[in-house]
């Protein structure tokens, strides 16, 4: 449900006043079907519970029976950022809320960015340390042979991890893509949520390793 609220909350944001169907048309040009297990139910199931935490405000049209128009609240802000940063910082979470937040990246600015997958790298590079050692330890007490494949799989993986993060901050750190604040073309300060061209690309390069 993480992915799915906050990319639910990042496009409703982007419109800055929209309804469901067009959070859904959004999302479904975006290409979730290929990077996200987000389907076209859950996404209005999440309209209704973001509306009912209070991270949505609902408004009926009166002279259009159905239809519901949706904005972010001032909780619903705070939350989409909280998401939003979790999502680029914690490599323990899936990956869809991952490729959710790289979708979303450019409504951070550049120091929060940054900041956010500095901290991902550097729990990525504890975590395969610790992998490292757990393997040698495996090897030293007589693990047969074919079962190390696990091991140098885990390994591999673990090395990817650190290798496409530390790739993606070095961009980030020297200037690439346009984050908040820098240009009137993304996401909030053009009012329409647009899943860029390079974030498409950093989601297609996540999916060899995972």
């Amino acid at each position: 449900m993480s992915a799915t609220r906050l990319l639910v909350l990042g496009v409703v944001r982007g419109f800055g006043r929209t309804h469901g169907y067009r959070v859904r048309a959004e999302l479904l040009s975006w290409g979730i079907d290929e990077w996200a297990n987000v389907k076209p139910g859950s996404i209005y199931h999440a309209l209704r519970q973001l509306a009912k935490d209070g991270l949505l405000a609902a408004s009926e049209i009166t002279d259009w029976p159905g239809r519901v128009d949706y904005s972010v609240t001032p909780a619903g802000e705070e939350e989409f950022f909280r998401l939003l940063v979790d999502a680029l910082e914690r490599p323990e979470r899936r990956d869809d809320t991952l490729s959710a937040g790289l979708a979303l990246m450019p409504a951070l600015s550049r120091d929060r960015a940054v900041a956010a997958l500095s901290t991902r790298l550097g729990v990525l590079e504890a975590q395969r340390a610790v992998l490292r050692q757990d393997s040698e330890t495996a090897r030293a007490e007589g693990l047969p042979p074919h079962l190390a494949e696990l091991w140098r799989m885990r390994t591999r993986y673990a090395d990817l991890g650190v290798e496409w993060t530390r790739d993606l901050l070095e961009r980030v750190s020297s200037g690439a893509y346009e984050l908040a604040g820098e240009a009137p073309g993304h996401l909030r300060d053009a009012g329409v949520a647009a899943c860029s061209p390079s974030a498409v690309g950093e989601l297609a390069a996540l999916r060899g390793p995972h």
